[in-house]
């Protein structure tokens, strides 16, 4: 070999070498946000307060903001024993031993082999032959002068990271489901105690006025008019049964199990004076009796609370997968330098390879590949990749987006749903002053039976809608607590055992 010959052979070398430590990824930058820099309806002073004095809602823990010692014991259990979250923490797994098998491409196999073959010599007298050979050989081992290796195993590095932030994001919406169920229960029961109530009430005044019917004082009219009342009492107590029962099996769903009937909600006790004797306090107890409001949550700005959801960290990392894989792609236009190599023992028989009688052997391949023509193929992965990584520049920023709306959608839905259950308790409250002034009207002979007929569908109207704001407005909370990203904890060991 000429002295040109060697150093041009040393410049190529170190020509791919610099080329090679020389990243073919592009440069991953976060895209900006396309939403606003405020919420289209900012919270109250008191909302603001807290968001500058409190932590973000993302790193508020839902144990704490459901002080509720039986929602918390429904969460836990959750938590525990539900299959979609179980299915999501094994897709982590699952991910994880694939990013491990990506990894180890960069790192040589190396591997202990032992083999014996007997066959007939192509010369005469055709004798059989034995030969034995054991050693060490490592097997086609890619030098990662491009970085292909690098690329893939970070964007399989990102999709597992993507996949945990899919795991938190499956753990805040169990968190919030069940909460939401559970309050759900809470309402149908109160529903159902209501209804049950005002169908004992509507029974008595039926029974009263069929013995004034029979004995000619009543007219037809209005007995069919309060049998008609007392029916829709039924169907109210029959249509609170059936969502009872459903709300019941969706907890069930959520738990993996029959939810213990010590941690659902207590039913109400309503009083035993019927709505005709006392209305004012029957609707004070639908208002007073119903479960506290949820805490005020701290909101802060679009740029901060958005990039907190998991939903937009998992957005992220897959377009950084998508990034890294353009590097993948790009490598693949140049040249590849594998090894394969191997050592060890020949020997006319097998046992020859144990007693020293074999002969040393090795052999050392190297292999550079180039690509001449491939008819275009490796310019269309590279475009192949570009679009995938376009595309998950479009997702990323439309996930911001429905996130900006949800969480805004969910300010809008806390306000408005505050107001409307006040309004509704104050309807509730006037109704149940109608109702004790048309009583006292049709004692007194001044009001017809219709009238106090109207009253009691009123009230009783009035009282259903009161307790559904109610729900409304809690689960307005829940879901805003969901939008902000909060509900996310840290599995506890056991948890983590329990899944496995």
């Amino acid at each position: 070999m000429t002295k040109f010959t060697v150093v041009k052979s040393a410049v190529a070398l170190a020509a791919l070498v610099t080329l090679g430590a020389c990243s073919l990824t592009p440069e991953y930058k976060r895209p900006e946000a396309p939403v606003a820099t405020d919420w289209p309806q900012a919270p109250n002073a008191a909302a603001s307060a807290a968001s500058a004095a409190s932590a973000n809602a993302a790193e508020l823990p839902w144990a704490t903001y459901f002080p509720d010692a039986r929602l918390q014991g429904l969460i836990r259990k959750s938590l525990d024993n539900n299959r979609d979250l179980r299915v999501a923490v094994l897709n982590i797994e699952q991910i994880r031993a694939q990013y491990r098998v990506t990894r180890a491409d960069q790192f040589p196999t190396v591997n202990a082999a032992i083999s014996s073959t007997r066959q007939p010599s192509n010369i005469p007298p055709n004798e059989i032959s034995t030969v034995a050979q054991g050693g060490i050989t490592i097997t086609a081992f890619e030098l990662d002068l491009f970085g292909r290796l690098r690329a893939l195993s970070a964007a399989a590095s990102a999709q597992l990271f993507a996949t945990e932030e899919a795991r938190k994001s499956a753990h805040i919406s169990l968190v919030a489901s069940v909460a939401n169920t559970y309050y759900a229960i809470w309402a149908d029961r109160w529903q159902l105690a209501l209804a049950e109530q005002t169908l004992q009430a509507r029974q008595g005044s039926l029974n009263l006025l069929q013995l004034k019917f029979d004995n000619g004082v009543l007219n037809e009219l209005d007995l069919r008019s309060a049998q008609s009342v007392l029916e829709a009492a039924r169907i109210s107590r029959a249509q609170a049964q059936r969502q009872l029962a459903q709300d019941t099996n969706a907890l069930n769903l959520l738990l993996g199990e029959t939810a213990p009937a010590d941690l659902l909600p207590p039913a109400p006790v309503l009083p035993t004076a019927s709505a005709l004797e006392d209305p004012q306090a029957v609707a004070a107890l639908v208002r007073d009796a119903l479960w506290p409001g949820l805490s005020e949550l701290p909101v802060g700005l679009p740029s901060e609370a958005l990039l907190k959801r998991p939903d937009i960290a998992q957005a992220e990392q897959e377009l950084i997968a998508a990034n890294a894989n353009i590097g993948a792609a790009r490598a693949n236009m140049f040249p590849r330098i594998s090894l394969t190599a191997s050592a060890g023992v020949v020997s006319d028989s097998l046992s020859g390879l144990f007693n020293g009688d074999g002969r040393n052997a090795w052999s050392f391949a190297p292999q550079l590949t180039l690509p001449i023509f491939d008819a275009g193929r490796n310019l269309a992965l590279i475009d192949s990749s570009k679009v995938r990584r376009d595309i998950a520049v479009a997702q990323y920023e439309r996930a911001l987006q429905s996130a900006f709306r949800e969480v805004a959608d969910a300010l809008v839905a806390r306000s408005s749903f505050a107001d409307q259950a006040q309004a509704q308790q104050n309807q509730t409250d006037a109704e149940a002053a109608r109702l004790r002034l048309a009583t006292l009207r049709y004692s007194s002979g001044v009001a017809s039976q219709l009238d106090l007929l109207d009253a009691q569908r009123s009230l009783f109207a009035s009282q259903q809608a009161l307790i559904s704001a109610q729900l409304a407005r809690q689960q307005a909370h829940i879901t805003l607590y969901k939008a902000l990203g909060g509900g996310w904890t840290p599995p506890s060991e056991q948890q983590q055992a329990s899944v496995r």
